[in-house]
């Protein structure tokens, strides 16, 4: 029936659900019912709990390590809920907030053997809620039926795999004049994605030329430097400096990407900021969250860039990735341009870790 959801529609129904604390259903012949930890209430974990006994925490292998619980599935580890499992102890397993002050979470029994994979794809799902990676699960034999008797979203479990980690088509909504303190003849297009996530954003200086390559940057999203002019990035200063390298040229395309805090979030980066204040480095942070280093798609830009009618660029970067990546999705890079600027005492550390860890050339 043409006005039922598809798989992408209920997919943004799944990652609503998530962050409103509602239960969804994973699966085919047998399945998941799916929890987020960071939005659980104590009546439903209470009634997901007596649904089964095998309810599991199902965090990141990177935060499992922290938990030094054994991650058999590898990039996954289920962990085995005790029947007096509280939210507050739940939460505690899944937030690093606290690791420090309570270092010991244990003992954990962490589950081993049979198929992982409908656990990892329930973990994606809280991640692409921009929720802690972090879920809690019971099997389910009639999903389907489960889903229909309580009103709950249903993903088929093939369709969420094969959509999930797929390019997104971007479609232009609207672009304006927009006149900027850096270039007057600016203007701002708005892309919207089909799948419900984040819109993002193009500014295009003067009027470039499409059959020449463009100086373009990928800039993601910092409500703290950009817009608050925060001292532990260098995010604001390299959006102004680009801003302005492209208005003395007279022309140039800055990609706004909604990704904030590399990907996962404003409110996961407040985390990941609250642990730097506890002494560790922002990859050490995303780790105990149970993140990857850097959780960008750095894919949209490439197809923002196609959009607007551009294949090659004179990229400003430090991050050798969003060349790399550009270059794979069939956009020409035909120079670097350093953007070396923000370096200030409050972000030097935050600097460093970037050079040594995640290869960025400053």
């Amino acid at each position: 029936m043409t006005l039922a959801p598809d798989i992408t529609e209920l997919l943004a129904r799944a990652r609503a659900d998530l962050r409103m604390g509602v239960p969804v259903v994973l699966g085919a012949a047998t399945g998941l019912l799916v929890l987020a930890t960071e939005t659980l209430s104590a009546p439903r974990l209470s009634a997901l709990m007596a649904l089964s006994e095998e309810a599991d925490l199902v965090v990141t292998g990177r935060r499992a390590e922290t938990l030094k619980a054994r991650a058999y599935d590898g990039d996954v580890a289920r962990v085995a809920l005790p029947k007096d499992a509280t939210v507050r102890w739940v939460q505690a397993l899944a937030d690093p907030a606290d690791d420090l002050a309570h270092p010991m979470k244990g003992p954990l029994t962490t589950r081993r053997g049979g198929d992982a994979s409908l656990h990892r794809i329930a973990v994606t799902l809280a991640k692409s809620a921009r929720l802690l990676p972090a879920v809690i699960v019971v099997p389910l034999d009639d999903p389907a039926g489960f889903a229909a008797a309580n009103g709950l979203t249903c993903l088929n479990a093939g369709a969420v795999q094969s959509r999930i980690g797929a390019s997104v088509i971007y479609d232009e909504v609207v672009s304006a004049r927009v006149p900027l303190r850096a270039a007057q003849d600016a203007r701002l297009h708005v892309f919207r994605p089909e799948d419900g996530s984040e819109e993002h954003y193009a500014i295009e200086i003067g009027r470039p030329d499409r059959d020449a390559p463009v100086l373009a940057r990928l800039h993601s999203a910092c409500f703290t430097g950009d817009l608050l002019g925060s001292l532990k990035c260098d995010c604001g200063p390299q959006l102004n400096a680009a801003l302005a390298a492209m208005g003395a040229e007279g022309a140039g395309v800055l990609l706004y990407l909604n990704q904030e805090g590399r990907g996962i979030g404003l409110a996961n980066k407040m985390r990941a900021y609250a642990l730097q204040d506890q002494g560790f480095d922002t990859v050490e942070a995303n780790h105990r969250l149970g993140f990857e280093d850097d959780e960008r798609d750095f894919r949209i830009g490439s197809d923002l860039l196609r959009k607007l009618g551009f294949t090659s660029v004179r990229l400003m970067t430090n991050n050798p990735a969003k060349m790399a990546m550009m270059s794979r999705c069939g956009i020409d890079v035909t120079e670097r341009v350093p953007l070396k600027v923000g370096e200030n005492p409050h972000n030097t550390g935050y600097l460093k870790t970037k050079a040594r860890k995640s290869g960025h050339l400053l």
